[in-house]
């Protein structure tokens, strides 16, 4: 199994000791995620001091504040890191508006350059912003490989990320007893656009809801997905870790 979300440097624990812990329940790659400059780094760092370990690197939409032509040159410039397999994650945050929704558009369509002049992948935040989201990517993500993070839409958006080629993964919250609807969601996805993440330390799943996430809990949620697709789980962890593979070049 991989984790293709997660911020190793926000959890409680050691990288080391949380890359241990998921190797011992067989998850092979890690995919741990900036959220500015500061986690940029850090993801980075953590990338070239785990073989495991790729990095991701973009700007929060509720860190996008002030935005500019320079933080978009600091990004593309780490984009460019052997180490760094995909840009984000960025998007659009109506729940929280930690930034200006200005600043979050801006943000969001310069690093949809970066990533299509990087070759890389772009990992998409969406939050209550659902439309406003599927917008931007309309408009300036063409040719882009897209990821929709912690996707939490309904059955209905996925029948256009699924026309466009668009990448959905799911969290624990697909594991919730009232997340029916975004069960239906994760059913309908075709395979080979289908991932699996933790977006550790956040959203453990219900085995362990409430408790801080980490990587080795992905496969808690990949076991509810297996049952949700009506496959076995070893068949869902060869699907995940070859979609994987295919996109992050790892």
């Amino acid at each position: 199994m991989v984790d293709t979300h997660c911020h190793l440097g926000l959890c409680h624990e050691p990288a080391a000791e949380l890359v241990a812990r998921a190797r011992a329940v067989g998850v092979t790659r890690f995919l741990t995620v900036g959220l500015d400059e500061a986690t940029n780094a850090q993801a980075v760092a953590l990338a070239e001091e785990h073989p495991e370990v790729f990095a991701c690197v973009g700007r929060h939409p509720n860190s996008a504040t002030g935005f500019d032509d320079a933080a978009a040159a600091a990004i593309e410039s780490l984009a460019a890191h052997p180490s760094v397999a995909a840009v984000g994650e960025t998007g659009l945050d109506y729940f929280r508006d930690g930034a200006p929704r200005e600043d979050q558009r801006r943000a969001f369509e310069a690093q949809a350059g970066v990533a299509r002049r990087a070759g890389k992948p772009l990992v998409i935040h969406m939050r209550e912003a659902l439309d406003d989201t599927f917008e931007v990517l309309r408009s300036s993500a063409d040719g882009v490989e897209v990821i929709l993070h912690c996707f939490s839409a309904g059955p209905e958006a996925v029948a256009e990320a699924a026309a466009r080629g668009w990448r959905c993964s799911f969290a624990g919250n697909v594991t919730y007893p009232k997340a029916g609807e975004l069960r239906e969601a994760a059913a309908l996805v075709p395979d080979e656009l289908l991932l699996v993440e933790t977006d550790s330390p956040f959203l453990a799943p219900q085995p362990v809801r409430g408790k801080p996430n980490q990587p080795s809990n992905v496969v808690d949620t990949a076991h509810v997905l297996a049952e949700v697709r009506d496959v076995s789980y070893q068949e869902l962890e060869e699907l995940v870790e070859t979609n994987a593979r295919e996109i992050f070049q790892w």
